[in-house]
């Protein structure tokens, strides 16, 4: 990445982290599992983290076993 003045970034770590554990909960439904990826230690981090409806989140983490 350029370090120049006035450079545009389109992408950051931050973002493709955030993205990254975005397509693994659509694909999976498995908040849990982004959880721990994550390393959050509270789901309702992964939740805000993901930009998700906490009760849809939170009924489809119940369902699923890990």
């Amino acid at each position: 990445m350029s370090k120049e003045p006035g450079a545009v970034h389109l992408f950051g770590t931050h973002s493709l982290r955030r993205t990254k554990a975005t397509l693994i909960y659509r694909r999976t439904g498995n908040l849990r599992a982004v959880q721990l990826l994550l390393g959050h230690t509270k789901i309702e981090s992964t939740v805000r983290y993901l930009g998700i409806e906490v009760d849809n989140a939170l009924s489809i983490a119940e369902q699923v076993d890990l």
